[in-house]
């Protein structure tokens, strides 16, 4: 037991530590990653924070894509800087300022893609080649793609990020945060959230190990189900934009077809008409469910502006796309018509 606290030796002794069920969880990520450690925690913002923590110390400087998470943003923004830690942000396709960003004591690259909830693509070869050249860890968050679709480490990413809460587990049962990458990175987080106490519940590590056997199954139904709709919904008038990475009028098309085995599971389109007519619409839904989540075997809207972003300064929303009139989709599991037919006529009604 001596042996195990001062970390000579590997056991479960305190499942704060070490559990058998996350440490299952744990060796699947992975293999689904290619990587060669990892570590769970209680959910994808504890994974997050967790991993800033262990890498980073005051003077330190982080570059950040523009468009990340609300939550992630108030990270960088509110409590790194308590710690003396700033953040740039830069557009993630604006690959001139990117280098003129780096200083001295960066350390680290955070990145989305695809981005929430904006699904714009970064090139994840060019990001590796970035990172390497100027010596920077390079941190993916893989959450909307999941290792089913897309695997950064294979171009170069140290560390990958998952909230497990998401098509993970992908039945809004339970929360979860996984973190996998290099060894050396790993063993620094594990130091500093063995002690700080963002642990994964076993159960939740069971329940997230357990849904992970019908990950495939569940994100080929999810692509099907979104480029059919979003093909489907650039149709419709009352649409001002329809944002799905595998469409062909997406930006980042070419490079979402080079990276990623399917488009995942998330839409982004604009209404017509704003604020007003994003909230009536919502009103209407019938089938799709309204909350913050995402990746659930449910369909589910969300309205960006006043949920996951509503912290945002509205200049930093508006410089990542996110208007008023923004709809996030996560499609779920349901028949693709009943699924159009439900936004069809809550289009209609809102106008």
């Amino acid at each position: 037991m001596e042996a195990m606290f001062a970390d000579e030796l590997e056991g479960n002794i305190y499942s704060r530590f070490s559990n058998p069920n996350v440490t299952e969880l744990i060796e699947k990520i992975k293999l689904l990653e290619g990587a060669e450690a990892g570590w769970a925690t209680a959910t994808g913002m504890a994974a997050i924070f967790s991993t800033f923590g262990a890498l980073l110390s005051q003077g330190d400087h982080v570059l950040a894509c523009r468009s990340v998470f609300g939550s992630t943003h108030n990270i960088l923004t509110k409590i790194l800087p308590s710690w003396g830690i700033e953040t740039t942000f830069v557009d993630f396709d604006d690959t001139k300022n990117w280098d003129k960003a780096v200083r001295k004591r960066t350390k680290l690259i955070f990145v989305e893609t695809p981005t929430n909830p904006g699904v714009d693509i970064i090139d994840l070869k060019w990001l590796g080649e970035f990172s390497s050249a100027h010596h920077l860890i390079n941190m993916v968050d893989n959450c909307f793609a999941t290792p089913y679709l897309q695997q950064p480490i294979k171009y170069g990413t140290d560390l990958v990020i998952h909230s497990a809460t998401k098509y993970l587990d992908g039945q809004g049962r339970v929360l979860g945060g996984l973190i996998a990458g290099k060894k050396h990175l790993i063993e620094k987080i594990n130091g500093f959230a063995r002690h700080s106490g963002p642990a994964l519940a076993p159960f939740n590590a069971w329940v997230i190990s357990k849904s992970l056997e019908t990950l495939a199954v569940r994100m080929d139904r999810h692509c099907e189900n979104a480029l059919s709709l979003s093909q489907r919904l650039e149709r419709l008038s009352q649409i001002e934009l329809v944002k799905y990475p595998f469409l062909p009028s997406h930006p980042q098309y070419k490079v979402a077809k080079k990276q990623m085995n399917a488009g995942e599971g998330i839409i982004s389109f604009v209404i017509a008409g704003g604020f007003k007519r994003a909230c009536i619409f919502l009103d209407h839904l019938d089938l799709v469910s309204l909350t913050a989540n995402l990746g659930d075997t449910r369909s589910i809207a969300t309205h960006p502006v006043s949920t996951t972003h509503a912290k945002l300064p509205t200049p930093d929303r508006i410089a990542i796309g996110i208007s008023p009139g923004l709809i996030r989709l996560s499609i779920g599991l349901e028949h693709v018509d009943d699924l159009y037919e439900d936004i069809e006529q809550a289009l209609r009604l809102g106008h």
